[in-house]
């Protein structure tokens, strides 16, 4: 053990530069690699093949908290796997949305991975202009974060006591009604084309739409997620390079997923109470009560392994 620490004591830590430059690559590498070779071709997925693409999103994001916790301290390590597993857990919505908006749509499977591709990227965009947002209000107005925490608890407590038994017809979406009404729409899919042009006119297939609606929906989605990210730290590599990998890795989880996410019945109210501990933790110093990196990693990972699991023990009628 005194080995190990003595190693890295004597570690060169690098520079800020050169900490992005490495998350940058990473991430170039893995889009690189979902688009020309886990993803080569339009086809059905399989559910061998997804979840080995899945395992190496999440292996390599485990890889990269490590690298976080040798160059940041454990500290930071800690608060990479918490903001991971929170941001992950919190993307479980974002799931029950794709497979809504690609049924109501018709989109098939075969042409969904192609939409999630680019609705990936365009998140990696939005996520780093609201983390970026984030980031300045909170420098400058630190109080704002008891504003985040006291929305964390109202957003936690909501669902964990709302209930959604009604399946929500997308084509009643405002967001689908103001897009049908500014484009033009075709009703049926032209293979992988987002857009088609016909007699003279541009047309936005159904694929084009789904991307947009998705987008859309991820911004809102990110409203809940960035504000608890905010509360597990304040470091802005830690925020993003967190927040970033667990987004990186959905396509792949959507679609191992999709079709067993509503098994889980226990999951939802696993993630609200996360939600709420995390938006309280904040408040707790005053009442001298001191919550460590390592704890706060602890409640995430067993609440998340408690929901699962008693999702799995407990039978559908007993889970409602």
């Amino acid at each position: 053990m005194e080995t190990l620490t003595s190693l890295f004591s004597v570690h060169e830590h690098l520079s800020p530069v050169a900490l992005w430059t490495t998350f940058g690559i990473s991430v170039v590498l893995l889009l690189a690699a979902d688009l020309f070779w886990f993803n080569r071709k339009n086809e059905e997925p399989h559910f061998w093949h997804t979840l080995w693409i899945c395992v190496a999103y999440i292996a390599v994001a485990l890889l990269f908290g490590v690298f976080v916790w040798v160059e940041d301290g454990p500290e930071k390590g800690m608060d990479y796997f918490t903001g991971y597993l929170l941001e992950k857990s919190l993307s479980m919505d974002n799931i029950f949305v794709m497979s809504m908006v690609f049924a109501a749509l018709g989109v098939p499977s075969k042409y969904q991975h192609r939409v999630l591709f680019w609705g990936i990227l365009g998140a990696l965009v939005m996520r780093g202009i609201l983390i970026y947002v984030g980031d300045a209000l909170v420098l400058r107005f630190h109080w704002i974060l008891y504003l985040f925490s006291l929305f964390l608890i109202y957003t936690g407590a909501k669902m964990l006591f709302t209930k959604h038994d009604k399946e929500v017809d997308i084509k009643d979406n405002k967001i689908y009604k103001n897009l049908s009404k500014i484009f033009h729409v075709t009703p049926e899919i032209h293979g992988e084309h987002f857009f088609i042009n016909q007699q003279g006119k541009n047309y936005m297939t159904p694929l084009f739409l789904a991307l947009l609606i998705i987008e859309t929906m991820d911004v809102v989605f990110a409203l809940d997620s960035i504000p608890a990210i905010f509360l597990v730290t304040t470091d802005i590599y830690v925020v993003y390079t967190s927040n970033i990998f667990a987004i990186l890795g959905l396509r792949a989880l959507y679609f191992l997923l999709a079709a067993i996410i509503s098994k889980f019945a226990y999951l939802k109210p696993a993630i609200s109470i996360i939600l709420i501990f995390i938006g309280i933790k904040i408040f707790l110093p005053e009442f001298g009560i001191e919550v460590k990196e390592w704890q706060s990693l602890t409640v995430t990972v067993g609440l998340l392994a408690g929901g699962m699991l008693l999702s799995v023990i407990k039978k559908p009628n007993e889970a409602k």
